[in-house]
């Protein structure tokens, strides 16, 4: 048989689990996170599932190698959480604490690390070693892989892109507090900025005045049609993106750097925009460095954690 593992993807709203049996999932399933008291119940509830999912399916424990595990928070290189504010958590040890509680070895990491791994393992970076992961959400957030393993930084800081300062003409605060983040432009929500902003300093036609309220999504279908407004917002992002890869790449070098999160879903438009950005931008040893779009979605984070043992 093959070996069995386990991947726990901790997220604010619900806990993602997955049975592995060698690189493949078996099942996932879902349980609700549980913040009452400071998160105090959410191990215990994850311990249960996890024992009741073995049970059903005939597995002694013995069989299971151990369990993996990303959290929305900052992680070390020896598994203590530094706070998960979403969560209520303070300082611990999360993999003593699950290990004891599970009867199984158990490896951390920060969940956009996490999803990293998971997309160099199964999704849009196999085959590579050396993997930069961009996630665009309603934040901007990443994981850095390098020689095939997570690198956290000794705050478990690295990989956070999004507050890289690339927007040296905002003026406006991001919400960690200092201006021109990456993630004011290059998010979901900054797209939209953006786009407005544009809209507010020219007279061009455009669908997406007509529009009370428009979405990312609604940029990239207008910019496809060939909305002028809309390119250039587009192009925008894509120069921000391009120029942060091109920092990103001075320091470590990837072989790839894979796009994920929602905005992603934009496609292939996306990616040339920014891989335009970035050969314009890139130091000339670096220029190789390829750009793929990530293709586990919203299983990346059990895939990963699966693969941390």
């Amino acid at each position: 048989m093959e070996e069995v593992r386990i991947g726990i993807d901790l997220g604010g709203t619900t806990v993602k689990l997955g049975l592995f049996y060698g690189e493949q999932v078996e099942e996932k399933w879902e349980i609700p996170t549980r913040q009452e008291e400071n998160g105090a119940y959410i191990l215990e509830d994850i311990v249960d599932s996890i024992e009741k999912k073995l049970k059903e399916k005939g597995i002694e424990k013995k069989e299971v190698i151990g369990a993996g595990i990303g959290v929305p928070g900052p992680v070390d290189g020896k598994g203590i959480v530094h706070g998960c504010v979403n969560l209520g958590w303070g300082v611990f040890s999360v993999e003593e604490k699950l290990g004891t509680l599970l009867g199984l070895p158990v490896k951390a990491g920060n969940d956009a690390n996490v999803a990293a791994l998971g997309e160099l393992w199964q999704g849009g970076g196999k085959g590579y070693q050396d993997m930069v992961m961009i996630t665009l959400g309603t934040g901007v957030g990443g994981g850095i892989i390098l020689d095939g393993k997570i690198r956290a930084g000794i705050h478990g800081a690295a990989g956070e892109i999004g507050h890289m300062p690339v927007v040296y003409e905002e003026e406006e605060y991001c919400n960690c507090g200092k201006k021109g983040c990456l993630e004011q432009a290059a998010s979901a929500t900054g797209i939209v900025k953006v786009a407005k902003r544009l809209l507010g300093h020219t007279n061009q036609p455009s669908v997406l005045r007509d529009k009370i309220e428009f979405t990312a999504k609604d940029i990239f279908d207008e910019a496809k049609k060939g909305d002028i407004v809309a390119i250039e917002a587009v192009e925008k992002l894509g120069e921000y993106l391009g120029i942060a890869c091109a920092h990103i790449a001075c320091v470590v070098d990837p072989e790839v750097f894979v796009i994920g999160g929602g905005v992603s879903k934009a496609g292939m438009v996306l990616i040339e925009t920014i891989e335009k950005y970035y050969k314009e931008k890139a130091f000339k040893g670096t220029k190789q460095a390829i750009f793929k779009l990530a293709k586990l979605g919203n299983d990346a984070g059990i895939y990963g954690a699966a693969r941390l043992i």
